[in-house]
């Protein structure tokens, strides 16, 4: 699940986003605008399009591209949404076929909305206090602040809603068998939300009892993410990636947009150019090894943890001594009243995956 935790404490908006692989699709990022972008695979009671449209990540892309706030970059999607549509497949492979309706967290400084999509049709709702979720099901009801201008309208005319009763969002379109868990964190977070700092938020994706962290052979949290977005504009941003699977085995590395910030190839997927199976038609009909240089010592790091009790321990010990480092460099950052120097961060999140590279070797 996704989740966001607006503290009232004038100082930060805090997200966290937790990406497990049966959330089939699910992507997020972040723009130098400060405006993050979360994207859930949900179930509808309309099956999204099998024919080749936008996918949510590709929505997700699109609105970190072209929204300076958190309300552009849901105005981007929905317009989008409505000229091309969505769907296609989430499977990089050509025996399985996926398709998936969307949710979003859409975030900045400033305001968060939740977006929900059925096909072109959508339904908007501002976050302005407490702890949000999006998951595999709908969650917006009755309480909407923009939606698809037809969208009611709509629903009449499937027989799913008779226009006498008050409108709830979740209760039209969801599936009538839908009684999925949601949002396993959630109740943890509201729990400590008048304390929450990164650390909590860490902690929560690392949590295997709750099933926020899934590692198993059928699932794998694939990559989280934690974003800290000061009200205060003269303080950056600063986002913590994984950039590996298994956040209770990986290390959360800062990141700051800056100018001319150093690009890192030790965490970047490898190009195939025009040979990339996603070019290529028919589409998907092989499957390349994706995996970059931090994934591939992650995975040995992985091994040793499994396999090796003290090794294990002490490689443990020496990832969270770095991690924590991290957080205490950035939270200086964050606490300081000089201005930062974008050629102090430039080489940050390289510097991290180099060093990470180098205790896992």
């Amino acid at each position: 699940c996704t989740y966001i935790s607006i503290d009232q404490v004038p100082r930060t908006h805090a997200i966290v986003i937790s990406r497990p692989a049966w959330l089939w699709g699910a992507e997020m990022g972040a723009n130098e605008h400060g405006v993050c972008i979360a994207n859930e695979a949900i179930n509808a009671r309309e099956p999204a399009a099998e024919t080749e449209a936008l996918l949510g990540m590709d929505l997700v892309r699109l609105g970190l591209e072209r929204g300076a706030t958190a309300k552009e970059a849901l105005d981007v999607i929905v317009a989008l949404l409505e000229e091309h549509g969505q769907g296609g497949n989430y499977y990089e492979d050509a025996n399985s076929y996926h398709s998936f309706q969307s949710a979003y967290l859409i975030v900045d400084s400033g305001e968060a909305w939740v977006l929900e999509t059925v096909g072109k049709y959508w339904a908007a709702e501002r976050i302005t206090e407490g702890v949000k979720c999006i998951c595999n099901q709908l969650s917006l009801m009755t309480k909407i602040d923009a939606e698809h201008p037809e969208l009611r309208s709509y629903a009449q005319s499937q027989g799913w809603w008779t226009g006498e009763d008050e409108f709830n969002f979740s209760e039209v379109f969801s599936p009538a068998d839908d009684h999925l868990a949601c949002c396993s964190g959630k109740d943890s977070l509201e729990k400590r939300e008048e304390s929450i700092t990164v650390q909590t938020m860490i902690d929560i994706l690392r949590d295997k009892a709750s099933g926020v962290c899934i590692d198993s052979e059928s699932f794998l949290t694939t990559a989280s993410v934690v974003s800290v977005l000061p009200q205060n504009r003269s303080s950056p941003c600063i986002h913590y990636f994984t950039g590996t699977p298994d956040p209770s085995r990986s290390i959360f590395k800062p990141f700051i947009f800056v100018d001319d910030v150093k690009l890192v190839p030790k965490a970047q997927s490898p190009c195939f150019g025009d040979d990339d199976p996603a070019k290529k038609e028919p589409r998907f009909q092989e499957k390349p090894d994706r995996r970059h240089e931090l994934y591939k010592a992650h995975e040995w790091a992985r091994a040793v943890l499994e396999s090796d009790e003290e090794q294990g321990q002490k490689l443990r010990k020496t990832m969270l001594e770095l991690e924590k480092q991290g957080l205490e460099a950035m939270e200086e950052i964050l606490t300081s009243n000089d201005p930062l120097d974008p050629t102090e961060v430039g080489d940050l999140f390289y510097d991290c995956v180099d060093t990470e590279i180098k205790f896992f070797k």
